[in-house]
């Protein structure tokens, strides 16, 4: 007697499995498409005022319209959007008032981590060193995106060298936005004075080594001030309002 065959069947997922499956996908879409528009959005490669419809949006990031509309529901959250209906999604300008107040918070908390860092007796400051060399070389090929790119390490850096984690964080919330305007004045008008703010950030970096809490302060405070009087300089020049 032969033996019976089993024939072996595909297995066909339930139409609710088959919908879990899909959601790590599309959730995966969605961030790619939420982390390429906010990054288009603070590197002020979307024009600042401007309205976008979802398919233009997805033409040009390359996604559907689902993650597209998914991301700028969360971009709406932060700020950075409006979606208006029947217009699209407006890329929301940020007003220099509101600039200026973000500047009188990050002066203040940053200069505070200046003097933190001085006090600290077994912090390593070559990191700071390395962004000043980084940031002359790019000086000396003519990359100012570069050299840009190494100023916001530094301060950055400075920050976490503090070791205050709440500082930190409340200085990182307000990162993106001081970024997006210095990115669009950059566009606008170069920076007058690079060679000096690189000198201003070693003076920095020999008060902490000195160990001078009020000096690195002083010092680091007056660079931020100068840093933003260009800036407003800028903007003034242009007429610009909302950047």
């Amino acid at each position: 007697m032969a033996a019976s065959r089993i024939i072996a069947t595909p297995k066909v997922l339930s139409n609710d499995k088959a919908a879990e499956s899909a959601k790590p996908a599309r959730r995966n879409t969605t961030e790619l498409a939420y982390r390429e528009l906010r990054r288009r959005i603070i590197e002020s490669e979307l024009t600042p005022g401007s309205y976008l419809l979802e398919q233009e949006l997805g033409l040009m990031l390359g996604f559907s319209r689902t993650p597209i509309r998914e991301a700028a529901l969360r971009l709406q959250g932060e700020g950075l959007v409006q979606i208006v209906p029947r217009h699209g999604i407006h890329i929301v300008p940020t007003s220099i008032s509101d600039i200026k107040h973000i500047y009188e918070v990050l002066i203040s908390l940053e200069s505070t981590a200046a003097g933190i860092v001085a006090t600290r007796k077994d912090v390593e400051l070559a990191p700071l060193v390395q962004a000043c060399e980084t940031m002359t070389l790019a000086l000396e090929r003519g990359d100012m995106f570069a050299w840009a790119a190494a100023d916001e390490v530094f301060h950055e850096t400075l920050i976490a060298l503090s070791g205050n984690a709440r500082l930190h964080g409340i200085v990182m919330n307000c990162r993106d936005q001081v970024h997006r305007v210095r990115r669009f004045t950059q566009m606008v008008k170069a920076h007058p004075q690079p060679s000096k703010s690189i000198q201003e950030h070693y003076d920095i970096i020999d008060a902490m080594r000195c160990g001078d809490a009020a000096k690195a302060s002083d010092l680091y405070r007056a660079h931020r001030e100068r840093g933003w009087r260009d800036q407003t300089a800028v903007l003034q020049q242009y007429g610009i309002q909302q950047a």
